[in-house]
Parts: structure tokens; sequence; C-alpha cells
């Protein structure tokens, strides 16, 4: 590692160079910080210009964990997966995240800013929402300095929900939602950021839900998107098999994985909505009004970004 980076204390993020680490790395190196990029994939293409180290994170292999982390003052955490696949199930996610902290406290990292999700619970029949929790759990067990930030959706930049609800509205009549009054409450990418970044230069122990000023119902959000995208599709609810049932068809379709069951799930308990104060800023609605001619031009790829 370099002379200044050790003497000025890295700030290292898992995958910086994805969608809310690289919202973060920016942020980041726009306050002149020296910012290390931890991941499992370093030949992807750098964003930044050679501006961030790419250091790979080798899971399984403590020694080069510790070395990965070594000088790094604050690790901010991103990994997770969004669904199973192959080997990547949420078991194995946590039991890395385990590791991943474990070797953060050997290296001497002052505070991890982790990325969660609203809602989590040990006790949750989604594995999605129990595996955030014993993640949680496992990092506060460390005794690291930290705080863990709980975001529901999110929505700018890259984002994946709000592009594909508007590549749907573009190009068919109808969309179904599951039946229900439920609600989501996004926050922008780029407030994320500034509540972790903000976070990170803090010693006391929090937990945050990081989310936006605006909680629409679904239908709502969904109805929202399609006016944004100047559409009009006829909204339909239906029951979540039914619901998940259309979502694999798209899957087929787009060649991705468009809704998890446990996603379709989550958002038809209210789990994607805060009970607390908004920490983000940015309006969705004013954000959609701005942003609306863009979306949806192009399918956003989970498994594009991540698999291939």
């Amino acid at each position: 590692m370099k002379g200044s980076d050790m003497q000025d204390g890295v700030r290292a993020v898992t995958g910086a160079f994805g969608y809310s680490g690289r919202a973060i790395a920016s942020l980041l190196l726009k306050g002149g910080r020296h910012v290390r990029n931890l991941t499992g994939h370093p030949e992807r293409p750098d964003p930044f210009g050679g501006r961030v180290q790419v250091v790979p994170l080798r899971f399984g292999d403590p020694q080069a964990m510790r070395k990965a982390l070594a000088g790094v003052e604050v690790l901010f955490n991103t990994y997770w997966v969004r669904f199973p696949r192959g080997d990547a199930t949420h078991a194995r996610a946590v039991a890395l995240s385990r590791d991943l902290f474990r070797a953060a406290k050997d290296a001497g990292v002052r505070r991890i800013v982790h990325v969660s999700i609203t809602n989590p619970s040990a006790d949750s029949r989604l594995s999605y929402f129990r595996g955030k929790a014993e993640v949680e759990a496992a990092l506060i067990e460390t005794g690291i300095s930290r705080a863990i930030l709980r975001p529901a959706v999110f929505f700018g930049e890259r984002d994946v929900l709000v592009n594909n609800i508007a590549w749907v509205a573009r190009r068919f009549p109808l969309i179904g939602i599951p039946t229900g009054d439920f609600g989501v409450q996004p926050i922008h990418v780029s407030d994320f950021a500034h509540l972790a970044v903000e976070q990170s230069e803090r010693t006391g122990d929090t937990i945050l839900d990081a989310v936006g000023p605006e909680a629409p119902t679904y239908r709502d959000l969904v109805a929202g998107i399609a006016r944004a995208v100047g559409r009009s599709p006829r909204i339909v609810g239906m029951p979540r098999w039914a619901v998940h049932g259309a979502a694999r068809s798209l899957g087929l379709f787009t060649g991705d994985v468009v809704l998890t069951r446990d996603e379709l799930d989550g958002l038809a308990e209210n789990l994607l909505v805060s009970r607390g104060p908004p920490t983000g800023t940015t309006r969705l609605s004013t954000w959609l009004s701005e942003e609306g001619n863009a979306l949806g031009r192009c399918w956003a790829s989970e498994l594009e970004r991540h698999y291939r």
C-alpha cells in the first residue's frame, strides 16, 4: 500500500464500481479521500479513470482479506446478493459478511458503514430480510464502531426498479401489481451516499432508515412512473402468485431476474416503508418529472451487472 494511503486513512468500499458503492466512492473522491475498491471482479471497467485503488477481495482467505483492508480507516460495506444464484445464496452471503467484519477488526478498521434493508428481522420467513438481520448482528458482535443504514429502494442514476417499471410502461398496455394497500419509500442514491459519508465521520453507533420524503403506494408509484414517460397503461391488482408468474415470463423475455418471491412478499407485507423520519431530501415525484424522458429506454439487467 502507498505510504500516503496509510497516513491519511483509506476509505474502502466493497463494490465501488457498482451502484450505491459508486455513488459513495464518487462523493469520497470529491472530498479528497483515498478510496479503495474491494471487489471480486477486479477486471471490471473503472468509471473513475484510475483514481480509485482496486484490490481483489478474496473471500475464504482470511490473510488476503486482512491485507486488502490494511490501512483502511472506514469500510463502506455494500456487499450482498439480491437473489440466490448457484452457490451465491443469502446464507452464504451472511457467512462471507461475517468473515469480512472479522478481517476488518483484525486489520484495525476504525468504523464500518453498512448497507442493510428496512425492517430486517431474524424471525422473518423471507431469507432476504432474515439474512440482512443476521449480517447486522454479526457486525454488532465485532464491537467495531458502526453505522447501519437501512434503505428501502434506491432511485436515480442507473437504478433497476424505477427504470424497469418505466421500460414496461413504455411497451405494455397493462401492468399487474400485487393486490393490497402497501407502499414503498425510495431514497435517491446521491442522498444515500451523502448520508453514508456523513455517518462515516461520526463515532457513535447508530441504525438509521435511509428513506426519502415520499412514500407512495406501489400503485401510485407505478402510475407516477408511467405518467413521467408519457404512458397510461392499465394497472391491475392481481394475486401475488400471478404477479410472480408474470415477472418470471418477463424475465424469460429480458434474460433477467425481474422480481423475486422474497421481494414481492416483502413489498406486499409493507416492509419497504420506514416507521421513522425521512433521511433523504430528494422527492421522487420531482425527480420523475425531470428525468422521465430518459427512463425505460433500455432494460437495466441485474444479471448483466453482477454475473456476466
